[in-house]
């Protein structure tokens, strides 16, 4: 008889990953991401558990868009202050901090509780190739690889 695996918060093993933004489409590249640290890449997947790994992002600089959306995009934030609204676009912010872009496209693909939360706690995101995160020994991963 088979059986449903539902993972305990004590019993979930947590493994390093790192992935290289270097030409990556940015959606493409976030909706993995978001995949990752959610956990529906295991067996023993539990919606109301966070069974996520770990992701290091290298080189969010090099990060891209398709079409003309590297010219169009704004990002909008609003304070809830009277003439509170700021508008960034992806230029600007690519430049200014490319971490942040995609924080951002991988929050938007994360479900909208507080487990969500503790999910984006385990994107780590950094500008250059390198990063603080060498001892945990993430192993690199090709999000579009094919399976065999």
């Amino acid at each position: 008889m088979n059986t449903t695996c539902m993972a305990k918060k004590d019993q979930v093993q947590r493994n390093w990953y790192l992935v290289d933004a270097d030409g990556l489409v940015l959606g493409r590249m976030a909706s993995k991401i978001a995949s990752i640290l959610m956990g529906k890449h295991k067996k023993c997947y539990t919606p109301h558990v966070d069974t996520g790994d770990f992701v290091v992002v290298v080189n969010a600089q090099k990060v891209r868009l398709t079409g003309k959306k590297a010219q169009q995009k704004y990002y909008q934030r609003y304070s809830h202050y009277p003439g509170g609204q700021k508008c960034i676009s992806y230029a600007q912010m690519i430049q200014d901090a490319p971490e942040q872009l995609i924080e951002v496209a991988v929050r938007r693909m994360l479900p909208r509780t507080g487990l969500a939360r503790r999910m984006l706690k385990k994107l780590k995101v950094c500008r250059g190739p390198d990063h603080p995160y060498q001892a945990q020994r993430p192993v690199k991963i090709d999000l579009f690889a094919k399976p065999n």
